[in-house]
């Protein structure tokens, strides 16, 4: 019969029903040592490594686009958006692809692109900077990750696990569904560090439950390669053992409490632990890519921005030429004012301010309606005929005869505005 147990004897609740325990000298619990590896990729596709996939497909679908909104709000007002099919493709494309840099040469004219493209401009630069500080780490800090972050992967992969001899976590192991041949039991840190050696296809371990300071010993000798994950069982740490009704448990524990309050605690954990600082790993910050998660926010102002401005873009629009939907020709089909508004739009905006100062009008030929007739040509020498004249293989029906602002234009399609000055081709059946 002993009337005292001084040791490491950790505090747990099934022994305190047998013996008095004092105040815990250290802090304690139990936790998992694994080794850890180089995470760093080294290889000729690194660069995607720092955007996850879903942002990598994001991203791309915002820049067509912001292509896209860009091209229909420049379209009508904008020679660099014009010309054949091939160009203005290649064009949008080239425009938002080159915001990545700021390399854009086209100029954007209206309102709406500008502000489209202010936030755009504000989301490539995060995103730019986002992924070269991402890029930069990848490269450069060395990546340590655990080869295992949760003790349920060693289950599912049959995998061993270590113990300090004599301890209580093999208990804890058997409760958690481990095999007995997968439970591996060490002595010291260096029989330890030899099992993580050896691995566990090879008769090693793959990881080791043990108490927190077993650890930091453990990792004082043996830092950079190994690092420990979250806890997974709490104690109340190191106490010495006394007698049931035993009145040392009292003075003991009131003396533990002298030490552990001042300064000579400190010196003696220096001592043994060579104060030495492994950082743990945090099992929810494991990946250096950034998602879509972190960005969202981002494509959704520029999303409702875009959208917006292609409202407001097409309200103005229709607004403008809502002669050709409701006043004229009320007969026509759906699809033929579809087909009539998308020739509309293809047209130049020649009552844009871009076309007035790019495209002056020559004073010398300035023909107003009252200069054209009907049958014959201009009165007005500086004038060019009529398209009209001497052709006789028009059908008068299909063919609506237009000048705006001093411009000749013939359409089959295309309704005359209440705003232009307009006069129709006389009836040939009539006038032949």
């Amino acid at each position: 019969i002993y009337d005292g147990v001084v040791g490491d004897i950790t505090i747990v609740a099934n022994r305190s029903l047998y013996v008095d325990f004092t105040l815990p000298y250290t802090e304690s619990g139990v936790s998992m040592l694994v080794p850890v590896r180089d995470n760093k990729k080294k290889n000729a596709w690194v660069f995607l490594q720092p955007l996850t996939s879903d942002l990598w497909v994001t991203s791309g679908c915002f820049f067509v686009f912001i292509g896209f909104v860009v091209w229909v709000l420049e379209h009508r007002i904008n020679e660099d958006f014009r010309g054949p099919p091939a160009h203005q493709v290649g064009t949008s494309f080239w425009f938002s692809f080159s915001t990545m840099v700021f390399a854009h040469r086209e100029k954007v004219v209206s309102n709406l692109g500008r502000f489209v493209v202010i936030i755009w401009c504000f989301v490539v630069l995060v995103l730019t900077q986002s992924y070269t500080a991402s890029l930069t780490s990848l490269l450069t800090v060395e990546q340590l990750q655990p080869t295992v972050t949760d003790i349920n992967q060693l289950l599912k992969r049959r995998e061993s696990v270590g113990f300090l001899s004599a301890s209580f976590v093999k208990d804890m192991l058997l409760g958690m569904k481990f095999d007995e041949s997968h439970i591996k039991k060490y002595g010291t840190v260096e029989e330890l560090h030899d099992l993580f050696t050896e691995g566990s296809a090879k008769g090693g371990i793959s990881a080791a439950l043990d108490e927190i300071p077993y650890i930091r010993l453990f990792l004082s000798k043996y830092c950079g390669k190994y690092t420990t994950v979250k806890q997974t069982f709490k104690t109340d740490g190191f106490g010495f053992v006394f007698p049931k009704g035993s009145p040392l448990a009292a003075d003991v524990s009131r003396a533990i409490l002298n030490v552990t309050q001042g300064d000579e605690m400190q010196s003696i954990h220096n001592k043994w632990f060579n104060n030495a600082t492994c950082p743990d790993f945090d099992p929810t910050v494991s990946s250096n890519s950034l998602g879509l998660e972190s960005f969202w926010g981002l494509f959704l102002i520029a999303g409702v921005a875009s959208i917006s401005a292609l409202i407001i873009f097409a309200a103005m629009f229709l607004y403008e030429q809502k002669h050709v939907l409701f006043q004229f020709y009320p007969e026509n089909s759906v699809w033929r004012k579809v087909r009539t508004m998308s020739r509309i739009f293809d047209e130049k905006d020649l009552s844009s301010h871009t076309f007035k100062k790019t495209e002056p009008r020559d004073a010398s030929c300035h023909c107003s309606v009252h200069s054209i007739g009907a049958y014959g040509s201009s009165t007005n020498t500086n004038c060019p005929p009529s398209p009209s004249v001497g052709s006789n293989q028009i059908d008068p029906s299909d063919v609506v005869f237009l000048v705006e602002q001093g411009s000749v234009t013939d359409s089959p399609d295309i309704p005359p505005s209440p705003e232009r000055s307009s006069i129709e081709l006389a009836d040939y059946s009539h006038g032949q």
